[in-house]
């Protein structure tokens, strides 16, 4: 099946059995193809006594811990044929993982993200508020995972504004200005989920400012800890942002997802649960001995996707702890696994662009 006739299917469409089929026809020939092409790769299934003659299912294959990438160049293309170089967040003194893109994977990346986002903003692109700075996008060429986010997503909209400035205070001379401008039309907001907490929904609470967001779609991201630890839940972040901006708590999703496999992210729907796309499956491995875990069953999660062409990312363990709590059920009628996640694994590294700013912001 080609990368096309994939974009091409709707992100929440295939049935369990169909989508197992389709994935695992799919991921024999990448596993096959970085074998031949990713000599690290090649040592490591090797090692692993993996026979990729076989007809394996994508379940059987072996997964790449993601810290592998902090410890190795992993890439399965010549050097002139990378064109750009994605960075995870780290905190000072941590090692980050960097990920080689060519021409073909960064283009399906894209791709796959305006799939996915579509299904939620729909198929037109609106103006957009960025809960961020601008100070951000720096290098071009060395993206981090913070940086790289905020340029993915900036295809969703048409006019944008950053809400705050170089020193991540309220710019709300240019809010007021560019929701008077886009006033009664839906407002796409981005930006990660501690930065938007502290930095946004405090400081508007401080202000006295309120900026009416009743239209605005609000898609976050990048790790809970630091909100764990003051005790804020989802749901009282939600019930917060409606407090200040008046957002709805419906239109408000998280999603879930790594530098490692960029495009390949797993949206929050309006009942609250992560759903996997067509693109990508998460499996849930048992910590003592890796072995599937059962549906409702907390381990360690796994993340397979169909894009990694240039890299051998499409199998990774994470370092999350998370459980699958069903599959083509959910009441938003989007078919696929839907999950949930518990957090980081004891003594994991901090890895979410929220965890790592908040864990560096004084």
């Amino acid at each position: 099946m080609s990368m096309q006739e994939w974009l091409e299917t709707p992100p929440y469409s295939l049935s369990s059995e169909e989508k197992r089929e389709r994935l695992n026809l799919q991921l024999r020939e990448l596993t096959r193809s970085h074998y031949e092409r990713c000599g690290l790769y090649r040592r490591f299934l090797d090692a692993s006594g993996f026979d990729i003659h076989l007809d394996f299912s994508y379940d059987e294959i072996p997964f790449l811990p993601v810290r592998l990438f902090k410890e190795y160049d992993l890439k399965s293309v010549r050097d002139e044929e990378v064109v750009k170089t994605l960075t995870s967040s780290g905190t000072t003194g941590q090692r980050v993982s960097k990920i080689y893109l060519d021409k073909e994977t960064s283009s399906n990346q894209t791709k796959c993200l305006v799939k996915i986002v579509s299904s939620f903003l729909g198929g037109h692109r609106v103006p957009m508020l960025i809960l961020d700075s601008s100070a951000v996008i720096k290098n071009r060429q060395m993206f981090s995972a913070r940086g790289a986010g905020i340029l993915g997503f900036s295809m969703f909209g048409t006019k944008r504004c950053y809400a705050l400035d170089e020193n991540m205070e309220l710019d709300i001379d240019s809010m007021k200005s560019f929701l008077e401008q886009h006033q009664g039309e839906t407002i796409f907001l981005f930006g990660f989920t501690f930065m938007i907490w502290q930095h946004f929904y405090k400081k508007l609470l401080v202000s006295g400012y309120r900026p009416d967001l009743s239209n605005g779609v609000l898609i976050h991201g990048g790790g809970w800890k630091k909100l764990v630890n003051e005790q804020v839940s989802p749901e009282d972040f939600k019930k917060a942002l409606n407090t200040v901006c008046g957002i709805q708590e419906k239109n408000v999703h998280d999603y879930y997802g790594m530098v490692e496999q960029t495009g390949s992210i797993y949206m929050e729907c309006e009942c609250g649960h992560l759903h996997t796309s067509v693109f990508s499956d998460v499996l849930i491995r048992r910590p003592k001995d890796f072995s599937l875990a059962d549906k409702g069953e907390r381990g360690l999660i796994e993340v397979v996707s169909i894009l990694p062409h240039s890299y051998p990312g499409h199998v990774l363990l994470t370092e999350d702890e998370g459980m699958i709590e069903g599959e083509d059920d959910c009441p938003c009628g989007r078919k696929g696994k839907y999950f949930k996640i518990f957090g980081r694994i004891k003594n994991a590294e901090i890895r979410g662009c929220s965890d790592t700013y908040a864990s560096n912001f004084k």
